[in-house]
């Protein structure tokens, strides 16, 4: 009787722990979390000041001793411990309590695929040291499919690409297993330096991340638009040492960014050429799906179908693909089991 009603009292959760965003989503709720992966920290006294939207308030705009750092790399844990201050952050968001009244909550988290059992392990501990009672994996790319309602459980072939902030996640899923994938360091954070290295090269100005970021999104693309588009930039003249503001034309960045979109489709076209042909026709009839924030480059879309001749379309709220498919698992933990990395540690709470 305690169990069920303590079951009520601490909600599991399911989180996309990424590059540049982290999503939770909580059983029975939804999601409730969508903050930048930032974390603000004052070197002196090693304390936390702030995480998520606002550490990223504070990125550039901070006094030397105070840092607003990104705890995860391409996908991975780079600092174990700042990483765990800031799922603790997140999980206690959530509750909004110290755990007194009832069992931590059991965690899926989603992971790039391909990580080695070392950066599975640091993920794991630092969710368990954050306040989780068990914490479960899951490959971004499967939770992406089954975010996307990709019938990944059936005798047929799903291509799900998932484009994120440090990793692109490009698979095959049949049978509730991924079949064939490729996990590249090309993402959206990548597209930023190149734009950032373009206007250094093209123009002797330097740019921030987030002025990077502003351009891509405003005019970034990865195919022709219909009509010619400009953004004005402004940044630090590299040779008079002044602000300086330019515009630059979506013909410049697409420019800018060819090298790494030629690096996502050549991933793409070499995982289409090793897919297995029973597979292979299902995919030609259901067509590939994007998800990820990288997935809303303009005209992305178009390129990879041309490139290699299947329909390609982006999912519904690409965003938010991993969490609400980690979430569907979490909500369906007994049909779903086998999506999870690590499926031997399963067990119902006492």
């Amino acid at each position: 009787m305690f169990d069920k009603f303590f079951s009520y009292i601490s909600h599991n959760i399911a989180i996309d722990l990424g590059t540049a965003n982290s999503l939770v989503y909580v059983q029975d709720k939804g999601i409730v979390i969508n903050e930048p992966s930032v974390v603000a920290i004052n070197q002196k006294t090693g304390q936390v000041l702030a995480i998520g939207e606002e550490a990223k308030k504070m990125v550039g705009r901070t006094p030397a001793h105070i840092i607003a750092t990104r705890p995860l790399v391409e996908g991975v844990v780079s600092d174990f411990e700042v990483t765990e201050q800031m799922l603790k952050y997140f999980i206690e968001k959530v509750h909004k309590r110290k755990f007194i009244l009832g069992p931590r909550p059991r965690v899926i988290v989603g992971i790039p695929y391909g990580v080695t059992e070392v950066e599975k392990k640091a993920v794991k501990d630092a969710t368990k040291n954050a306040g989780a009672r068990e914490v479960f994996l899951i490959e971004e790319p499967m939770a992406a499919a089954i975010g996307a309602r990709l019938p990944v459980q059936e005798a047929g072939g799903n291509f799900i690409i998932d484009i994120g902030g440090g990793t692109t996640e490009v698979a095959v899923i049949s049978l509730g297993g991924i079949v064939i994938a490729k996990s590249l360091r090309v993402a959206g954070d990548r597209l930023n330096e190149d734009i950032i290295r373009y206007a250094q090269e093209e123009y002797r100005l330097l740019i921030g991340e987030r002025a990077a970021e502003t351009i891509k999104i405003g005019i970034g693309s990865a195919y022709p638009l219909k009509e010619k588009r400009e953004l004005p930039l402004r940044g630090r003249n590299l040779v008079t040492g002044l602000p300086e503001e330019i515009l630059v034309t979506d013909e410049g960045i697409r420019k800018a960014l060819q090298k790494s979109v030629r690096q996502i489709v050549m991933a793409v076209k070499t995982t289409v050429e090793e897919t297995p042909p029973e597979l292979l026709a299902d995919i030609m009839a259901k067509g590939i799906h994007l998800a990820g924030g990288g997935s809303l480059l303009k005209g992305l879309d178009i390129l990879i179908q041309e490139e290699v001749k299947i329909p390609v379309r982006i999912i519904e709220d690409p965003m938010t693909a991993v969490v609400r498919g980690a979430g569907l698992v979490l909500e369906n933990i007994d049909q779903l089991s086998e999506t999870l990395t690590e499926t031997e540690q399963l067990a119902p709470p006492r």
